[in-house]
């Protein structure tokens, strides 16, 4: 079964069931400055997990585009992937542990509308009980109910099944279901013997149904939430690896035509090298897509990352082309254009292989100087001596802090480059010394890189609340400025600034700042109304109202107003709150700073005082 089928039929399935079917939400979220990219299919919907009301209803289902980059030195393997597409179903104080369960179990051994599955290679885990919440013993029964023996069902404790997104947020025991790979079957298993054979990825996860009915706060179960969710999770490369009975998805027809065309253009064989330019390539490609191009902090620093490593590895493999990465985003927009649109649209006004060829060609132009200067010169003068008379005196090199700082400002190398490239040779980074000397120098270009999803927004406060309202008033201050030209291409509000990123080809003149911060104020003085109106999306487009770039909508969407009181409209904007509800309400307007992030794209940082 083809990945397009595993998706098609997931969704029929749940769609027959109620389900309202939702598009993927961006790779970029929106307004969340907790993470750089949407992490899990869970994250763009907690505020209705919370309890807000979802346009499309209490059922839905989709298939979300994810990435995560806190594990790149596992890429290679059979299960880690930086770019990921998550199934999931959800029940917004809907149905609950009986129904979920059902479901997930009639879709994963139904031969006519689901996957056909072995049900005897299914094993189960549920959360076995702590001061928090009791033993599943519901969940333990509506199990044996389906059939599922006892002997298969293995309570575990809040390391493998308590799910929560953070230190604050919903949360809950999940249950999961593992899939037997091998050849001749397991059988029974003890459960010492059940762990033993998941840690030997004989049996795989394929499905985790999470039961959301409590409330933490800093890091404390503070009691139940006022409604039940469901959020289950279902990751489409897994999956599609045990539906064409593969080792790893890496040899399914989500990866087998860039594999195959990695090995045409490489000169030498080297399974984890093909595996990390074939993932790479394909995140880089995506990200992009969603408006993401590379540079030194956030996002982009991720993307520079990602191609970075993927052209050494290509080095690696002996890549014919110089150029190798742009044939291969090809590839990957060639595989998967039907499903995903936007990974053949221009972004910045440029092709998304445009951009990656660039950044290989830049890197390119360093990279040999940069080794170079590892091998011959830096790396050889921080050399440190260890060793006594039993060792031998062994040498061990010893990159110092400086040298990997150099390494960065001068070459571009990340610090995970030069790492790696430490690694290969037998020794260590002094990676606090180097974090110092970023630090010292205010170049923090790798903060929140790899920070964990924590829960939706990064709160609801006051501050962050007034902050996202003048967000709006600031676009649509730069575009009476500037042109309507001027598209937002990312944003990140916390309680202390707001922060935005939008399109526009030049630096702004003082002039042009201060009228912007003019126009914001005199509608905070005026005191604007700010009203939220849900509506059809064709009709939310015909209205021009604004759209985070790259994103993906529902049919019916929230478009929050700020309008005077004779309903002229001086901000209309796809978006899902929250907001003040009067703009009288934010105080003083103030632009701190603006600068360039990447070609074409500008940043304003601004307060509310």
């Amino acid at each position: 079964m083809q990945s397009t089928e595993i998706k098609q039929r997931f969704l029929a399935f749940f769609e027959k069931r109620g389900h309202s079917v939702i598009p993927s939400a961006s790779l970029v979220p929106e307004n969340d400055p907790s993470v750089l990219f949407t992490t899990a299919g869970m994250q763009p919907l907690v505020p209705y997990l919370l309890g807000q009301a979802h346009p499309k209803g209490k059922r839905l289902v989709n298939v979300q585009k994810c990435v995560r980059t806190g594990d790149l030195e596992d890429i290679g393997d059979n299960r880690h992937f930086s770019f990921f597409q998550m199934m999931g179903n959800w029940s917004l104080g809907d149905y609950f542990k009986e129904d979920a369960i059902k479901w997930s179990y009639e879709f994963l051994t139904s031969t006519e509308e689901g996957l056909g599955l072995d049900a005897k290679r299914l094993y189960v885990t549920v959360f076995e009980g702590n001061e928090d919440a009791p033993t599943d013993t519901e969940s333990i029964e509506i199990w044996k109910g389906l059939g599922v023996a006892n002997e298969r069902i293995y309570p575990l404790g809040i390391d493998d099944n308590w799910w929560s997104p953070g230190e604050s947020g919903p949360c809950g025991p999940d249950s999961e279901m593992f899939y037997d790979l091998t050849e001749s079957g397991l059988g029974i298993l003890s459960k010492e013997a059940f762990l033993e054979a998941v840690r030997k990825e004989e049996l795989v996860e394929i499905w985790n149904n999470v039961f959301m009915e409590y409330e933490k706060k800093d890091g404390k179960v503070i009691g139940k939430l006022a409604s039940k969710n469901v959020d289950t999770g279902a990751g489409l490369e897994r999956m599609t690896a045990v539906m064409q009975k593969k080792k790893t998805a890496y040899e399914t027809d989500l990866f087998v035509p860039i594999i195959e065309k990695i090995k045409k253009l490489s000169h030498s064989q080297n399974d984890k090298a093909e595996k990390i330019v074939a993932d790479h390539t394909r995140a880089a490609v995506f990200i992009i897509a969603d408006g993401v191009t590379p540079s030194n902090t956030d996002r982009g620093y991720i993307l520079r990352r990602l191609l970075r490593r993927a052209v050494r590895y290509s080095d690696i493999l002996g890549m014919s082309a110089r150029t190798s990465l742009i044939v291969l985003a090809e590839v990957v927009q060639s595989t998967y254009k039907e499903e995903y649109p936007e990974v053949t649209l221009d972004v910045n006004g440029l092709q998304i292989g445009h951009i990656i060829q660039l950044e290989e060609e830049k890197f390119r132009e360093t990279l040999m100087k940069g080794l170079k200067e590892f091998d011959n010169k830096t790396f050889a003068t921080s050399r440190k001596k260890i060793g006594n008379a039993t060792t031998g005196g062994l040498q061990f090199f010893n990159v110092t802090g400086e040298v990997a700082y150099n390494l960065f400002t001068t070459y571009g190398f990340p610090i995970e480059l030069t790492e790696e490239l430490a690694k290969e040779r037998g020794t260590s980074v002094d990676r606090i010394d180097f974090e110092k000397r970023m630090l010292e120098h205010k170049n923090l270009s790798r903060a929140g890189a790899e920070q964990k999803f924590n829960g939706g927004l990064a709160n609801t406060s006051e501050k962050t609340v007034r902050l996202h309202t003048a967000h709006h008033l600031l676009l649509s201050a730069l575009q009476k400025v500037l042109g309507n030209e001027v598209k937002q291409r990312g944003s990140n509000i916390t309680e202390e600034r707001l922060r935005m990123d939008f399109s526009f080809g030049r630096k702004m003149t003082d002039e042009e700042k201060k009228e912007v911060e003019i126009i914001v104020n005199s509608h905070i003085e005026s005191k604007k109304t700010v009203v939220m109106r849900e509506m059809p999306r064709v009709e939310a487009e015909t209205l021009g109202a604004e759209m985070e770039f790259g994103a993906k909508y529902p049919d019916v969407v929230s478009i929050y107003f700020i309008e005077d009181s004779e309903g002229n409209v001086i901000s209309k904007e796809f978006c899902g709150g929250p907001h003040v509800q009067n703009t009288g309400e934010l105080g003083a307007f103030k632009i701190l700073k603006e600068e360039a992030v990447a070609s074409g794209v500008r940043r304003i940082k601004a307060i509310l005082e």
